[in-house]
């Protein structure tokens, strides 16, 4: 029998192998959000938590002189609290009271590491990714917001004029501060978890002393990273504290910590624009 050449070699190709389909748009974003970022290129949203650190700690300061952050003067408070109870008053009676500053002090120290341990959940998702970036800077916001409604509904005043007599002492500040504290909290966890100069965005001491041993320090012509994001970071926390009186003092609390809401939205979203690595 005879055999076809043609029919011969066309039964020996191999199908050609089909190129993949091009990804979607939702596949996409899904692996632009899983991306990690370039935390040398997060400069923008990192000055952003000093500033709102500074923000949200001068709202509380000035309406019951507790910080919402700074926590090593709430512990070192708390201290002083229990060793008051065992000391002999001016009259010689001793005083068992836990005062309202140190209770206040004790809600927002718990509050805080509360929001920090919650912060633990950028751990499972990837602490550098960009979805956790997003969505932690998100609830961040959902606490400011809360808070800012509580402020609002609490019919309470925006700032003290002693340290004896404070502005807020119903249920509603206190939810007020506990909310801010953990806003502040889970934002420490995240700026840490990225390891750059700007440290936890939320104490300076540490920032003070690196940038004063800094052995650039004084070498103004040229620009130095370590150096110039702890100015930065010094100078954003500063502003944001200035920006945060000036606004309360004219609109009250409750709408202060609204605008606070606005930018802490705006830098969620700018996570978004944070280069991959």
């Amino acid at each position: 029998m005879a055999i076809d050449p043609k029919a011969s070699s066309d039964s020996l190709e191999l199908p050609l192998p089909q190129g993949r389909a091009p990804a979607t748009r939702v596949q996409r974003l899904k692996a632009y959000m899983l991306q990690e970022v370039d935390a040398n290129e997060s400069t923008t949203p990192l000055a952003a938590y000093s500033f709102m650190t500074g923000y949200v700690d001068a709202v509380a300061f000035s309406a019951i002189f507790v910080w919402c952050g700074f926590q090593t003067g709430n512990f070192i408070q708390l201290a002083v609290a229990i060793a008051r109870l065992f000391e002999d008053g001016l009259t010689g009676v001793m005083d068992h009271t836990f005062h309202l500053p140190d209770r206040q002090a004790l809600a927002s120290l718990i509050a805080f590491n509360a929001g920090a341990f919650i912060g633990r959940i950028g751990d499972h998702i990837g602490p550098k990714k960009r979805l956790w970036l997003v969505l932690g800077t998100l609830l961040q916001t959902l606490f400011l917001m809360g808070a800012a409604l509580a402020l609002w509904k609490s019919g309470q005043g925006s700032i003290a004029s002693d340290r004896g007599d404070p502005a807020w002492t119903n249920v509603r500040t206190y939810v007020a501060l506990v909310l801010m504290s953990a806003s502040l909290g889970l934002q420490g966890i995240q700026a840490k978890r990225l390891n750059t100069q700007f440290g936890t965005t939320i104490v300076l001491t540490t920032i003070w002393v690196e940038l004063m041993s800094d052995p650039k320090l004084f070498s103004i012509r040229e620009s130095v990273r370590t150096r110039d994001h702890r100015l930065l970071a010094a100078g954003a926390l500063f502003f944001g504290g200035f920006v945060s009186r000036a606004i309360l003092a004219e609109v009250g609390a409750g709408a202060a910590l609204g605008v606070g809401t606005g930018i802490r939205l705006l830098v969620s979203l700018s996570w978004m624009f944070v280069p991959g690595k």
